[in-house]
């Protein structure tokens, strides 16, 4: 297999399966959870976009990407701004945080974040972007994640309702 080739495919296409395998589980979530919990991933990934947006006006370590440094041809597709942060990297932790969070299948899950090391690794090596950016979408993924932490609190507060009612 060519070289090119591979990592095209781990920068470019391993970001389908995630969408392909996360989509399947979160379809699966019981109908009466739902739409909180879409609701949830929505928030989540709307925080995100945001705050990836105003990192990206606030800070940009550099305007120019690691191909043009290098005067080389990209080695998978790319938006035409800085790049920072990966809007890959960050796209694939929000969905794997998701199918985390809201179905709590731990595999699934394992295996969406070994998607999410791939598709990092690639978008590095085919020169699109720095370890920086890719672990500041990383990590701005996260911080949307935090819409996630409500769903124990409020199942809880749920339970304790119907407790005092009895």
């Amino acid at each position: 297999m060519d070289y090119a080739f591979f990592v095209q495919l781990i920068a470019d296409y391993a970001v389908f399966p995630v969408v392909i395998i996360a989509g399947w589980a979160l379809l699966m979530i019981p109908n009466k959870q739902k739409f909180r919990a879409y609701s949830r991933i929505l928030m989540a990934g709307l925080t995100a976009f945001l705050l990836a947006k105003l990192l990206a006006i606030a800070y940009q370590p550099s305007e120019v990407r690691p191909y043009e440094l290098l005067g080389v041809t990209p080695g998978a597709s790319y938006l035409d701004n800085p790049g920072f942060p990966s809007d890959h990297a960050l796209f694939v932790m929000a969905i794997t945080l998701a199918v985390w969070f809201e179905t709590r299948r731990k595999w699934l899950s394992l295996v969406l974040a070994v998607l999410v090391v791939v598709v990092c690794i690639g978008r590095v090596l085919a020169l699109v972007h720095t370890p920086l950016d890719v672990i500041a979408g990383v990590m701005v993924a996260c911080v949307g994640g935090l819409w996630y932490l409500q769903r124990d609190t409020v199942a809880t507060a749920s339970v304790k309702s119907r407790a005092k009612k009895e």
